[in-house]
């Protein structure tokens, strides 16, 4: 005798939803198989060798009855172990799929035996879990047999199992059967679903009552207002007045595969009305249903492929009804669909500006952003898989452009926008629903309970089902808003399991209470289930109804969909979402298939690293834009644009006026003038750009991907300071093959014009841009930058200067000229410049406003660099300089005692050699000394006018050290102080840079120097054995005496309006008084001062003599008054020397007529 079925024992609640988990899992794992033997790269390397060709042939025959001692098969053999190894997690996939199947038949067939009853809007998880489970089910059937190899690979497992284990595997007649079965998996599905036909017609039955309400055309969900909270504003503070709230936020993707799967099986019930309606529908809803990710049906032509394999007199009419309904979904589901997506965008929106406005309402309306994040999240699975999968031209012509929304990222910003509002704003949702459900939902609960003890139909309630009423009754009565306040945890997943066991047990038949004549109180049971959800499963319930993880398996689309939105400004803004859909892909993954986590998880990062640097690029790409602009609208305003205007200024007081030909200049500022607001520019265009895309980068703070944090706008700051970087070097337009630079004067201009743009950036973004131009500006301070190493303003400017202006002033005797009255080094040359040399305006880039302009770009740093750079080139002329001394020591060590001997002087002065030698090179070394007087001053007027109390404590500190004979006092004066004051451009007596490096010359005498003339090394060696004092000394006298060749000269005479000589040997003042001073500071005892008046009297000796050779040799002294001059300039130049010692030894009278001279001389060729 069989005993009655006891439903309690049947476990329906708990095998559905451990059997609808298992199920997803097992999905994802075939799924994964099938991509990896689809591609030849992932195979196992034997499944690819030609090698094993023939053993395959012979499995694919004989499957899947194999001989394993067929002499085909004995090369299997030797890679048993490797076979085994490789194909094991392939193989027991398949074997769970069978185990899967064995229990989902049971299932079923015990679902029937109970004859429960299903309906989506009464016992919704009973329903919704059992019509997953056939669509789980189907589609895991449809995907095993679509896996290609999966003969092969079973065969080839068992026969290497069997060569390692002396028998065959003991799944594997059943496994094989199973394949065999499944090869056409709807027949054999069909005929397994007969007998539960009568259950699965009646749960799909139940969907009529909300599937044709879910699946309104655009134009219908906006005359019912759906969506919209001010539809009905005085029920705007009400809770949704709904019976089936759980089925408002069904996904129509899920219930349309029930429909269509179910029917497919179930096909001989499609002559009832209601399912026709619901076939009809669901088939016009689109052409492509999802059986795992990206993997899709055909469906309708998969349909008539198995309809026309029935027999039967009605089958003919089904196929001519599925290809008339294919017909009209490739006709107008692409409209419907654009039409509804474009709804949803307007009413996402209007929902979000609401909630943000008033959060309060995410209590009583939160079921509106359900409904809103499961409608929208349809739409874009829907545009997903057909827009990847076009039907077969022969049906029906379609191009991806029908499928191409270009708006699509602000819908997807939307929903973004309303799942971020419910997780701000968690505690607020919590607060209401613990109070809903203590206060009202427990108590119409218990009055619905005591109802039931009432109902004479029900002589008493079982005692399973009473507990479980009675336990959910006072575990919600039990709740109060002092856990919110203490931040309590709320679990009630128990709650919701003993309410899904309660359905499992009032829908069998013959139950003690039955469900479906209690509706009110399963529906209000459904109602405490979601207010539960919200208050402790909040981010699971959005994962549910707002999942875009799908995009991980699109990841071309995805691609495509971010370019086209960073190519249209109008949705720059929401470009945002899309590294934060890379935040979703984790929830595609599943514990059952751990190892594809590691990929997946990869490709979120990639990818959302990916998006962030081109949007990042893009900003910088239009601040780089409005930044050129407002660089060209800067260098109008530069004065030198002045002069046409001030040129047709002067020409209106004349008379007669000439027609201008050309077309009127436009002047700066035209550009800001309009007539109307309707006129865009591209400056308009840009600054609407960076709004948007400064506002995208600006929305989250963090993007949470996996268990690493992304922050966009350190992504940007990255990005904009190494932009920032390469602008301020591109605005140099250094050319090193043609030595063209621009005015430092105009890069500033430029450099200021970029950091204002840069300012207002403040306004669209939170940044601190004082901190980027902390990080950068410093950089082009140093000699290279710390981002890619590549050269700095610093180094392009100091190259440019000493290598290629200041050779050009030495090489070109005469054309450029140091003026000190003017501050500048000036071009004298007449004739027109020649094309190359046009930029080579001396006074255009090396006077004191363009060196304020040079000292204001690259700071102390720079101007100390350059200073560095500029004093080893003085360096290596003291060492070629010392070099001519010891060729000639003897003559000098003779004229250094006979000075008082005219005649003497004048024989050992026949035998001096490389007199124009030295004078040239102390030349060069005075216009370097200029150079780098003129670019101190530049920097003191920079750095008074910008730290000017800063500078006055220097100043104080480098004028009251006292200067005392203790060592002490001296050393830290001349070390410390000197080398602060130099630092802020204070003039010192001697230059501590060219101590430094005369002294670093010193320590390294082998040191190749950077001069084409040098014709030995044999010097070097007598260079480091010779006294260096005795070589100072030397110096100065060689120096001393060779002063008067100058006066042959033509290059020697002094020009008064420059205050110097043509030939720049007026500079050789500034270069006598400072290579003395460092030169006796380093080798000497500290006699600068009396070696500076031997050199005054050696000097002033040798030029009294040129005076007595004035009637001998005119050509001798053709320019002696401009050479008196210039020993009045080294006393003027000198701290050491005095006018009174000058006097001593050189009358006064012979200076006042040579000023006299010089200056009449020059106002007559003037």
């Amino acid at each position: 005798m069989s005993r009655a079925m006891v439903p309690s024992q049947q476990k329906l609640a708990e095998k559905l939803t451990i059997l609808n988990d298992r199920g997803r899992g097992i999905l994802t794992r075939i799924y994964n198989i099938k991509k990896m033997l689809e591609n030849p790269q992932n195979k196992p390397t034997f499944l690819t060798e030609k090698a094993y060709e023939p053993v395959y042939r012979y499995l694919l025959q004989r499957f899947p009855h194999v001989d394993s001692k067929s002499s085909t098969l004995q090369v299997i053999n030797n890679i048993k172990q490797d076979v085994v190894t490789s194909l094991s997690v392939y193989y027991f996939t398949f074997v769970d799929i069978m185990d899967f199947k064995d229990h989902v038949v049971d299932l079923l067939t015990t679902i029937d035996a109970c004859q429960v009853h299903m309906d989506v809007t009464l016992n919704y998880d009973l329903t919704v879990n059992y019509l997953n489970l056939i669509s789980t089910y189907v589609s895991l059937m449809i995907l095993m047999s679509r896996v290609e190899d999966r003969r092969v690979v079973l065969s080839l497992y068992n026969v290497a199992y069997e060569y390692l284990n002396a028998s065959s595997d003991p799944s594997f007649p059943r496994l094989g059967q199973m394949v065999i079965d499944y090869d056409v998996p709807l027949k054999k599905l069909s005929e397994e679903f007969v007998p539960h036909s009568r259950v699965v017609v009646l749960a799909l039955m139940s969907l009529h009552k909300i599937y044709p309400k879910r699946n309104l055309p655009a134009d219908q969900m906006r005359a019912t207002g759906m969506l919209s909270l001010l539809a009905e504003p005085l029920k705007i503070m009400n809770v949704p007045n709904t019976d089936m709230v759980q089925c408002e936020y069904l996904s129509v993707d899920a219930m349309e595969k029930w429909i269509i799967f179910s029917l497919i099986l179930c096909h001989q019930y499609l002559q009832e009305a209601q399912l026709w309606d619901l076939w009809k529908t669901a088939l016009q809803s689109g052409y492509i249903v999802q059986l795992c990710r990206d993997e899709v049906l055909h469906i309708h032509s998969y349909i008539n492929t198995f309809f026309e394999s029935l027999k039967g007199h009605n089958m003919s009419k089904r196929v001519t009804e599925v290809k008339d309904l294919q017909h009209q979904a490739l006709l107008s589901s692409p409209g419907i669909h654009r039409e509804r997506r474009k709804f949803l965008r307007s009413a996402l929106k209007e929902l979000a500006l609401i909630f943000t406005d008033q959060p309060g309402l995410l209590g009583p309306k939160g079921l509106y952003i359900f409904q809103a994040l499961a409608v929208a999240r349809d739409e874009i699975h829907w545009l997903l898989r057909h827009f990847d999968n076009l039907p077969p031209k022969k049906n029906f012509k379609l191009s991806q452009e029908d499928f191409v929304d270009r708006q699509l990222p602000e819908l997807l910003f939307n929903m973004e926008e309303l799942k971020s509002l419910l997780r701000k704003y968690n505690q607020v949702v919590q607060r209401y629903f613990v109070q809903y459900l203590a206060g009202y939902d427990s108590v119409l609960l218990n009055s619905l309970i005591q109802e039931i003890t009432k109902d004479p139909n029900l002589a008493h309630c079982p005692e399973d089902e009473s507990v479980i009423l009675s336990s959910l009754c006072r575990t919600i009565a039990g709740l109060s808003i002092k856990q919110v306040e203490a931040n309590e945890v709320f679990d009630f997943r128990g709650v919701r399991l003993d309410w899904f066991r309660l359905q499992a047990y009032t829908s069998v038949s013959r139950a003690g209470l039955v469900l479906k004549d209690h509706q009110d109180l399963g529906k209000h049971l459904n109602m405490i289930v979601f207010h539960t959800k919200l208050v402790d499963y909040l981010d699971e319930l959005i994962n549910e109804t707002g999942d875009l993880s799908i995009y991980c398996f699109y990841s071309q689309i995805f691609e495509h969909q971010f370019k086209q939105c960073m190519g249209f400004s109008a949705q720059h803004r929401f470009s945002i979402v899309f590294p934060i859909i890379c935040g979703h892909f984790m929830n595609a993954t599943h514990e059952l298939c751990p190892e594809e986590r590691r990929s997946i998880r990869n490709t979120s990062f990639q990818y959302a690293k990916w998006f962030l640097q081109e949007m990042s690029d893009k900003i910088n790409q239009v601040i780089t834009d409005i930044c050129e602009e407002q660089c060209m609208l800067n260098y109008k305003l530069l004065p030198k644009h002045s002069a046409a205007s001030i040129l047709k200024s002067s020409n209106k007081h004349k008379k007669k006026q000439k027609k201008h030909a050309g077309p009127e200049e436009e002047k700066p500022g035209t550009e800001n003038t309009r007539k109307n607001c309707e006129n865009f520019t591209g400056m308009d265009e840009l600054h609407m750009a960076l709004t948007e895309l400064c506002y995208a980068i600006n929305y989250c703070n963090v993007i949470q991907v996996w268990e690493h944090g992304f922050v966009p706008r350190e992504f940007f700051i990255q990005h904009l300071e190494t932009r920032f970087n390469k602008a301020l070097v591109g605005k140099m337009m250094y050319n090193p093959e043609t030595c063209e630079i621009a005015k430092p004067s105009e890069l500033l201009s430029s450099v200021k014009a970029i950091m204002s743009v840069l300012q207002g950036l403040e306004n669209y973004v939170q940044i601190d841009i004082a901190w980027v131009f902390n990080s950068v500006l410093p950089q082009q301070m140093q000699a290279t930058d710390s981002f890619n190493g590549e050269t700095t303003i610093t180094a392009n400017y100091t190259n440019w200067y000493l290598e290629v202006l200041l050779k050009r002033v030495t090489v070109n005797v005469g054309q450029i000229v140091y003026s000190p009255n003017h501050k500048a080094f000036v071009a004298m040359t007449t004739d027109n410049y020649s094309k190359e040399n046009l930029f080579l305006a001396a006074e255009e880039r090396a006077d004191l406003t363009e060196l304020r302009a040079l000292a204001e770009l690259i700071g102390p740093y720079g101007m100390r660099y350059l200073g560095e750079q500029l004093m080893g080139h003085v360096a290596s002329q003291v060492e070629e300089l010392k070099k001519l001394v010891i060729q000639n020591k003897e003559v000098l060590f003779n004229m250094r005692t006979s000075f008082d001997k005219p005649e003497a002087m004048r024989d050992l002065f026949r035998r001096l050699g490389n007199v124009d030698s030295v004078l040239m090179r102390m030349t060069i070394i005075g216009i370097l000394l200029s150079f780098r007087s003129l670019s101190q001053d530049a920097l003191l007027d920079v750095l008074e006018d910008r730290i000017p109390f800063l500078m006055a404590s220097v100043q104080d500190m480098q004028h009251f050290v006292p200067n005392m004979k203790d060592t002490k006092y001296s050393y830290m004066k001349q070390q410390v102080v000197n080398e602060m004051a130099s630092a802020a451009g204070l003039s010192c007596d001697i230059d501590p840079l060219l101590i430094s490096a005369l002294r670093s010359q010193k320590n390294e005498p082998s040191k190749e120097y950077k001069d084409s003339e040098r014709k030995s090394t044999s010097s070097d060696t007598e260079v480091a054995n010779e006294s260096d004092y005795e070589l100072a000394c030397l110096l100065m006298v060689f120096v001393a005496v060779s002063i008067p060749t100058l006066a042959k000269k033509e290059a020697s005479v002094f020009k008064a309006s420059l205050e110097g000589n043509l030939s720049n040997c007026h500079c050789l003042a500034k270069a006598v008084n400072q290579i003395a001073g460092a030169l006796f500071t380093i080798h000497g005892p500290g006699d600068v001062s009396d070696r500076l008046q031997e050199f005054l009297a050696l000097a002033s000796s040798s030029l009294l003599r040129l005076g007595q050779s004035q009637e001998h040799d005119k050509e001798t002294v053709k320019n002696r008054e401009s050479v008196y001059i210039l020993l009045d300039l080294i006393v003027q130049e000198s701290p050491y020397l005095t006018m009174d010692l000058l006097e001593s030894c050189f009358p006064y009278a012979l200076l006042r007529n040579a000023y006299h001279t010089v200056y009449k001389a020059s106002a007559m060729d003037s």
